[in-house]
């Protein structure tokens, strides 16, 4: 990602904050997430479908989500530093357009190198949207409000899960998976002009200099570091299992395939509930909200693999999944927020952007090597296994944390 600034810190803004919290422009934020979201992941819903329509494997039709995330990963940072210039506001505009473009794209393209073709145009706008938006939310309000304010955002994200992919499943099912694909389209079109309307302006200004007081190099780096590389190894968990949720449901589960958009239901509005702990009971305990989220998610995906012919059992499973996976993605965002100095901090939500895709499409990747080696049992397996890692590495890293702060009051004493 770039390393120039398009917002201030918000120690060193020149203008006086709105003190009226800006329930709206965070809405329209939220509305544009779930449209980005649901775009990334419905493919996830419509894998039987679109595999047979467009005669490919269900394997392939899953690397479409490693195809758009990977674009995100390579494309971000120059583009960020291509448009560094532009005015933010209109710069939002354009790009839920092109996302929209991508959408229609998608639905025309009659074979699968031109699906791949428009999902890498969405891919080049979802990584500039990625890089925007937690700034842009991050300008909207004071340091001591980012939390709410990325709960609010990020909720975007979660009711795509919740709604966005199931309702895309079943009418991919219902009527075509092209018209999924249209009608999201269409939905990014009312969310640019949602956007023009509600979202506030902000100014394109750059960090003030550093100060002579200021160390050349920032201490929060390496605490960022780390929690992007752990970012990083959970997505690549979960999304090798989640990519694929469709077969492991309806084969592994053994769930019949009219059902799978409930269970993609039912599994989003458990995530909305982690998203609901965030914001509340998780507010000012991301570490120990982090520590449970992973170990949940671990156990839950565990017992959803050993007990797939329980379907009570797995299904409270999956349920509690969902619920765990909630927490995890708005507590990392919160976490790396709130480590990252003001001098970094937009710096830093860029990487953890690139993390974040590379999370998803490294998934994606893993997942599908996985299901034509293994099958579709095996990918549990590499959830957990990379779950654990993370949760290895977050203890640690809060243990640093802590004894590196110990130091520093025993040498102030």
């Amino acid at each position: 990602m770039t390393t120039s600034s398009v917002f201030p810190a918000r120690e060193a803004a020149s203008t006086p904050r709105p003190t009226p919290f800006p329930w709206v422009g965070l809405i329209a934020l939220a509305a544009t997430v779930f449209l980005s979201v649901s775009s990334e992941m419905i493919p996830t819903g419509l894998l039987p479908e679109m595999s047979a329509s467009l005669d490919v494997t269900p394997s392939q039709v899953g690397l479409l989500v490693t195809f758009f995330a990977f674009t995100v990963v390579i494309s971000s940072a120059p583009l960020t530093a291509a448009t560094v210039k532009l005015p933010r506001h209109a710069l939002m505009v354009g790009i839920l357009l092109v996302l929209g473009l991508s959408n229609l794209l998608t639905a025309l393209s009659p074979t699968y190198e031109l699906v791949v073709a428009s999902r890498v145009l969405g891919g080049l706008a979802h990584g500039l949207f990625w890089a925007l938006v937690p700034a842009y939310a991050a300008h909207l309000v004071p340091k001591e409000q980012i939390a709410r304010a990325v709960s609010i955002t990020l909720g975007g994200g979660t009711l795509a899960f919740v709604l966005g992919v199931p309702l895309g499943t079943v009418l991919g099912q219902s009527i075509g998976w092209r018209w999924a694909f249209a009608a999201i389209a269409i939905a990014f079109g009312l969310g640019a002009l949602a956007v023009l309307r509600w979202l506030p302006k902000v100014d394109r200004v750059t960090h003030a200099a550093r100060s002579e007081s200021e160390p050349r190099r920032d201490p929060t780096v390496l605490p960022v570091v780390a929690i992007c590389v752990t970012t990083a190894i959970v997505m690549i968990g979960h999304y090798a299992l989640y990519t694929f949720i469709a077969p492991f449901v309806t084969d592994s589960m053994r769930i019949a395939p009219e059902y799978l958009s409930a269970a993609l239901f039912i599994y989003g509005g458990a995530g909305a509930v982690g998203l609901i702990l965030t914001g509340t009971v998780f507010a000012k305990r991301t570490s120990l909200g982090l520590i449970l989220a992973l170990a949940t998610t671990a156990v839950s995906v565990t017992v959803m693999a050993l007990f797939t012919s329980t379907l009570w059992l797995s299904g409270l499973a999956l349920v509690v999944w969902g619920l765990a996976f909630g927490l995890i993605a708005p507590l990392l965002q919160t976490r790396m927020l709130h480590t990252a100095s003001p001098r970094i901090r937009d710096t830093a939500s860029a990487f953890y952007t690139t993390a974040f895709n590379a999370g998803i499409g490294g998934g994606a990747l893993v997942g599908s090597l996985l299901l034509d080696w293994k099958g579709v049992n095996v990918l549990p397996v590499a959830d957990v296994a990379l779950t654990l890692l993370g949760l290895v590495i977050i203890v640690a890293t809060i243990r640093l944390s802590k004894r590196s702060r110990s130091r520093s009051e025993s040498v102030r004493v």
